[in-house]
């Protein structure tokens, strides 16, 4: 698994402006040409890709996060996760994040799966990891992060899952995959 997939191809585009750029991301309307389908046009949020954490502990537990988002205004039970930055390897995202986000680093990092977390506006691909062999330390949360770190038993939290008490998607992704897998 690595960033760059056979799908962060841009499939048809044949014409892309720049509308808006941020630190983070950028807007762009492009205009795209499918062989045998009229040509369409669309603005495009052009994201470097995210990587969503599932850290486990030796005794099965989740470490989750109660993370206030200004967008929605709600704090949220989440993943810990977050952007890549230039020249970062998915892995090396994973580490810095989990980090920074909960204080525990990872002996193990394993890859779990990989989505599009919006692929009908962005471009944003998210790497998932099941981070193991976890060691505590101290978060270093950016000033403006208002997070809350917890230990969840893996039953409760699968029941939470299912019972729809989850709202952030990656997170639900992620959970509803590992939780499969731990199934088969």
């Amino acid at each position: 698994m690595h960033a760059g997939s056979e799908f962060s191809q841009r499939s048809g585009s044949s014409n892309a402006r720049q509308l808006c750029r941020t630190p983070i991301f950028s807007v762009e309307h492009r205009e795209f040409n499918e062989p045998g389908h009229a040509m369409v046009a669309r603005d495009v949020v052009v994201h470097p890709g995210a990587v969503v954490i599932l850290p486990v502990l030796a005794n099965g537990n989740i470490v989750m996060i109660r993370n206030y988002r200004w967008s929605v205004g709600h704090q949220l039970w989440e993943l810990p996760a977050g952007t890549r930055e230039p020249n970062e390897s998915p892995e090396q995202t994973a580490r810095r994040e989990l980090k920074e986000e909960t204080g525990y680093r990872a002996g193990r990092l394993q890859p779990l799966a990989t989505f599009f977390t919006s692929p009908g506006i962005m471009t944003e691909e998210m790497l998932a990891f099941v981070a193991t062999d976890l060691t505590p330390s101290k978060p270093s949360l950016q000033g403006d992060e208002r997070i809350v770190v917890e230990v969840v038993d893996a039953a409760v939290l699968r029941d939470r899952l299912v019972a729809g008490d989850l709202h952030d998607g990656k997170t639900m992704a992620a959970l509803g995959i590992y939780f499969l897998n731990q199934q088969l």
